[in-house]
């Protein structure tokens, strides 16, 4: 049975708290138009020469020249977001390269499911490293949608999934690429590899096409930055305005907010009733996944040229207070289960509040150091 389109998307919507249109996402290379994720621009593109942090002490903004700015935007294009999508459509051409191995006889059990399960969670942590390019192609075209329904807190993916593997036994990935984000992407692959304890041969034709829509995907993100960075993170504007900066690093800030309260929060139930569930539950890898995006925020926040920048105005101790704080989360999450809703309530609150404490350090810190600001689209209120 073929899950009515439009229906499923306006559920996508719902589920994910998003205001979206019910549209097949774009699959040219034209550099989208700026979609709602983005941050605000030129009416805010830089704070005063000093803001307070939290201590009291004044943070000064570094003073940054066009060219300096150009050439670290162009730095994270290259270095950091082109790499992030094109690793994660490897890790999904592997998972469908293994797929064919282990399906060519069905059904797939034992070791062999073990080795796709395995491949599923690096795929996982790739794109969940991925997310925090949280505007461009990806966010404009809908595409995160179809790549991760998450948070799906109607449950919608598990009967999604059975639904279509029982009405379509040799789906393609031609077809698959039609139906809705619920039955797409990461979470269904996960469903169809760990909800059961073997692959049968409709099973194994659902992870084959799953794999091969998603790393069409993926390759179609990172080929439109590939052609488009320089629009997508205005490197061309950096004389006349801020805006890659403000969208990038406010991207990355999102990437924790939304970790924090649709992540940790909200299904651990720590500040209200709990809602929703945490990423990879079906594995019982959220550590992974939340590890996965710690580690990628390590490498944006610390990055070697990010903190020259800072060095030049003697801002040092921001670039040192974030390393610390990501430090210290991700020391406390490697004592953690490797599913964090076995964890004791203490120590899962210590892990929110050590999230809260590198909000606050961006936010307070390293936002008001580069002269921007933090961006309508935060959430946090920390």
């Amino acid at each position: 049975m073929k899950i009515n389109h439009a229906l499923a998307m306006a559920l996508s919507a719902l589920s994910a708290g998003l205001l979206i249109s019910c549209v097949k996402p774009a699959d040219d290379n034209k550099a989208p138009e700026v979609d709602s994720q983005k941050v605000a621009q030129d009416s805010a593109a830089s704070t005063s020469a000093a803001e307070k942090d939290s201590s009291g002490d004044k943070i000064t903004a570094v003073d940054i020249s066009a060219e300096t700015e150009k050439t670290y935007l162009t730095h994270v294009a290259n270095d950091i977001v082109i790499p992030a999508y094109a690793d994660a459509a490897k890790q999904s051409d592997l998972l469908h390269d293994l797929a064919q191995k282990h399906c060519q006889q069905a059904p797939v059990s034992g070791d062999e499911l073990h080795a796709l399960r395995d491949q599923w969670l690096v795929l996982a942590q790739a794109w969940a490293g991925a997310e925090m390019i949280n505007f461009g192609p990806a966010t404009a075209s809908m595409s995160n949608l179809y790549i991760n329904y998450y948070p799906d807190e109607r449950g919608l993916v598990h009967s999604g999934v059975a639904e279509l593997i029982a009405a379509n036994p040799k789906l393609t990935a031609e077809q698959l690429a039609n139906e809705s984000a619920i039955v797409q992407g990461v979470p269904g692959l996960e469903e169809a590899l760990y909800a059961n304890d073997s692959l049968d041969a409709a099973q194994c034709a659902y992870v084959m096409s799953a794999s091969s829509a998603l790393s069409t995907r993926l390759k179609d993100i990172e080929k439109n930055w590939q052609q488009n960075a320089t629009n997508l993170l205005a490197i061309d504007k950096t004389a006349d305005s801020d805006q890659g900066l403000n969208q990038w690093f406010n991207s990355l800030l999102s990437l924790v907010e939304t970790m924090k309260s649709n992540a940790i929060d909200q299904p651990l139930g720590l500040t209200g009733k709990a809602k929703g569930h945490l990423p990879a539950a079906t594995a019982e890898q959220s550590r992974a996944i939340i590890n996965a995006k710690l580690a990628t925020l390590n490498e944006a926040l610390t990055d070697p040229v990010l903190t020259a920048i800072l060095g030049s105005n003697n801002e040092n101790e921001v670039a040192d207070n974030l390393s610390t704080a990501l430090a210290d989360a991700t020391t406390l999450l490697a004592q953690m289960p490797e599913d964090l809703g076995t964890a004791d309530k203490a120590t899962q609150q210590e892990l929110y509040d050590h999230l809260t404490t590198i909000t606050r350090i961006i936010k307070r810190q390293l936002i008001p150091a580069l002269g921007i600001r933090v961006g309508f689209n935060s959430t946090d209120g920390d």
